[in-house]
Formats: C-alpha cells, sequence, structure tokens
C-alpha cells in the first residue's frame, strides 16, 4: 500500500537543525514470514552550487569515500565554466536536482515568476546531463500550498548543522550532525563559495557514520529505499518504512 506522511513544519530546534519530517511506519513481518531488517540509509544533500571553490572539495571526498550525494543546484549558477562539476556529479552516481534559478523567496512570486524559476533551472540542468529532476528545494524553505500546486516535483527539506552560517564551526558542526543522524535521515547542507568549514565537518563525519554501519545514498534512493510514494503536498525531511 502507498504510505501516508506526516509532515512538521520546518523550524529551527535548539539551534542545531530544522525538522520537517515525513513519516510512514515500520515494517511489520507477517506470523508466517520474518520481519524484513532494513539497513541504516542516510542522504547527503547540497545547495546553493555549483561553485568552483567549495563543490570539487566535495566532490573530492565522495570519491574517496565511494559514496554518493544529492545536489540541488541554483539555476543562474550553471554556466558553461561550472558544467564540468555537474557532469563529474553525475559520474559519481550523484543526482541533480532543483533549487530555483535565482535563490528568491518563493511564495513572493506571482504563479508565472514561479513556474519560471523551476522550468529555467531544470531546463539548464537537462541541457548538461540530459536528465530533468524529480526534486524541488525550495529556498529558505519557504513554501505555501499555492506553491506545491504549481510545482509538479516532490519537496525537499533536510535535517541540519546550520552550516549556512559562519559563525558555525566545524566542531560544531560536526556535533550537530551527530546529534541528528539516524535512519532514514535526509541532510540539508551548502556548497555556496568558500564553505570551508562543511568540507572539514565532511571529511569527519562521512568515515564516522560509515563505521556506524549508515549507507550513503541519494535522496531519491533514499525513497526506493524506504518504499515511499512522494506525496504532491509534502515536503520531507526524513523517511522511515511504510506498512507493507
Amino acid at each position: 500500500m502507498k504510505s501516508r506522511s506526516i509532515i512538521i513544519p520546518a523550524v529551527l530546534i535548539a539551534g542545531c537543525f530544522a525538522v520537517g519530517y515525513g513519516i510512514g511506519k515500520m515494517i511489520k513481518g507477517s506470523k508466517e514470514e520474518a520481519p524484513e531488517v532494513p539497513g541504516k540509509y542516510i542522504a547527503l544533500s547540497f545547495d546553493d552550487g555549483p561553485e568552483p571553490t567549495t563543490t570539487p572539495l566535495i566532490l573530492d571526498l565522495l570519491e574517496e569515500y565511494d559514496i554518493p550525494a544529492s545536489f540541488f543546484l541554483w539555476g543562474e549558477k550553471i554556466v558553461p565554466e561550472r558544467e564540468q562539476y555537474i557532469k563529474r556529479a553525475v559520474s559519481l552516481g550523484c543526482d541533480i536536482e532543483n533549487h530555483s534559478f535565482t535563490h528568491k523567496q518563493m511564495t513572493r512570486l506571482s504563479d508565472e515568476e514561479i513556474l519560471d524559476e523551476i522550468e529555467k533551472t531544470s531546463a539548464a540542468i537537462e541541457n548538461v546531463i540530459g536528465k530533468r529532476p524529480e526534486f524541488f528545494r525550495p529556498p529558505f524553505i519557504n513554501h505555501d500550498q499555492r506553491l506545491h500546486d504549481l510545482v509538479d516535483l516532490t519537496f525537499i527539506n533536510g535535517l541540519n548543522c546550520m552550516d549556512w552560517e559562519g559563525r558555525v564551526t566545524t566542531e560544531q558542526r560536526i556535533e550537530g550532525m551527530r546529534r541528528i543522524v539516524d535512519d532514514g535521515v535526509i541532510f540539508l547542507l551548502h556548497d555556496f563559495g568558500e564553505n570551508y568549514n562543511t568540507v572539514e565537518m565532511l571529511k569527519t563525519i562521512i568515515p564516522e557514520f560509515k563505521e556506524q554501519g549508515y549507507t550513503f545514498v541519494t535522496v531519491p534512493e533514499l525513497f526506493k529505499r524506504f518504499q515511499v510514494e512522494p506525496q504532491r503536498d509534502s515536503i520531507y525531511s526524513k523517511l522511515s518504512y511504510p506498512v507493507k
């Protein structure tokens, strides 16, 4: 059966993370069959690239540890000299998704402007990799019902360690990630220019989470692993297993 998602609006808790869960129920086995033993899956996702400073450093780490991630691109930054980073990400098994064209507060735009933001970014991505995005992260997680009605993509939020704040140190980011890691989490991070504290944080967090038994997957793969069918009016930060 299809999963039903309970969506809690995104809020900051203890200055550490945003919450916007899409939650199902745990799989239960029948008397005849043993319960399925799920893995521990998490997804790293990055907003605001591609950038020539931070993006290639993050790609280096993904390649070193042989893991994928999801990149939500700022459409205006998809220019010929940066296409190499997008293509490299895809070659490493990453997916490329939509983060709007000009990174404005979407709910303040007209219907026509919203559709233009989405279409220009999706078309730019398709021009580089030959595939249109399936997922959308609204800038500043600013969304409302009108936006959901207009945009025919699955909305993604994520849990975060406030890595967009320059004053948040590498160690604080590491501790923030440790507090929120859990099976099914989508991490919301940023590869905007010179966000080096996040690069340094990943050098600790990736091997540590792998050692704890977590498998890194893309956002689309996370939905497949958890057998969750995306719902048009939902925005997701964490997935859990639906009832079979």
